[in-house]
């Protein structure tokens, strides 16, 4: 057996996805290959990687964004995963998009929107341009800690669920600065569990970890903060399985930068809610 047919085994195993026995017995007929002496034994490691690529939705985040980047990029995987990073700006006013100019780090690729065309548009971007197996939504603001994507990771690995949610609810935990914000989250999510036959405890959340081709396959258009809504009801209502992890969270006043705006957005994403369930 050729180097490069191994090689491309290889990268077919990790594009295709496959199950922890398949894996085993992947790897098991490559360590055998290697004993005879076809192949270096480092390529049969590339096996049992996975990928989770991050995408950094960017806007107007001068004073975060690189704090938050370089808290990303400290972010170890756990054993048998690796990690890319992708940020999208959305063609961001403040001086962002300068900032992002000057980053020269090759574990970072940057991408510019050349008009604002919503936060749901930088995420399908990210997921478009991702390479990983999963693909996590990661805010470029201070309100959630990138330190805790590893335990998304392994909440994957070990559950091999389709989505893994973060919560800033999970244990009856009230974190907010507008009390407004608080008991909408609450009464979207049970309107969404009502809607889906779903078991959330934050259709909200901005930390969303997504298998990629299930993300591709749902269709998603959305735009603003649509997506924020049309991706957990578009995954309840094919039957798809979501695990939610308990998160810290850290709320911003408006003052501080803070877009969403609890009635405005909350009846739109009333909306998204309702429309898709009977669409």
């Amino acid at each position: 057996m050729s180097l490069n047919f191994t090689v491309d085994l290889v990268y077919y195993v990790e594009s295709v996805g496959m199950d922890p026995l398949q894996l085993v017995l992947v790897g098991t007929f490559l360590e055998v290959i290697c004993f005879l002496g076809e192949i270096p034994t480092g390529v049969v490691a590339d096996v049992y990687s996975r990928r989770l690529s991050i995408v950094m939705c960017v806007y107007n985040e001068a004073a975060s964004v690189l704090p938050v980047l370089e808290r990303v990029r400290q972010v170890q995987p756990i054993e048998g995963w690796q990690k890319e990073i992708i940020v999208v700006d959305n063609s961001s006013t403040d001086g962002t998009r300068e900032v992002l100019r000057r980053i020269d780090a090759p574990d970072v690729r940057v991408i510019f929107h050349e008009r604002n065309l919503g936060k749901s548009a930088s995420v399908r971007t990210g997921f478009r341009e991702a390479t990983g197996d999963y693909a996590v939504i990661q805010d470029a603001d201070f309100e959630y800690d990138p330190a805790e994507l590893a335990r998304f990771m392994a909440t994957a690995a070990e559950t091999g669920a389709d989505a893994v949610f973060g919560s800033r609810t999970l244990g009856h935990r009230a974190i907010y600065k507008y009390r407004q914000n608080y008991w909408g989250v609450l009464g979207l999510t049970a309107i969404t569990n009502w809607l889906y036959g779903g078991h959330l405890t934050d259709v909200a959340v901005g930390t969303k970890m997504v298998k990629r081709d299930v993300f591709h396959a749902l269709g998603l258009r959305g735009n603003d903060f649509d997506l924020d809504f049309e991706l957990p009801c578009k995954l309840l209502k094919h039957g798809y399985t979501i695990v939610e992890i308990p998160i810290s969270y850290n709320p911003r006043t408006i003052a501080e930068g803070k877009k969403i705006r609890a009635v405005r957005d909350g009846w739109r994403a009333l909306s998204i809610i309702v429309r898709e369930r009977f669409k």
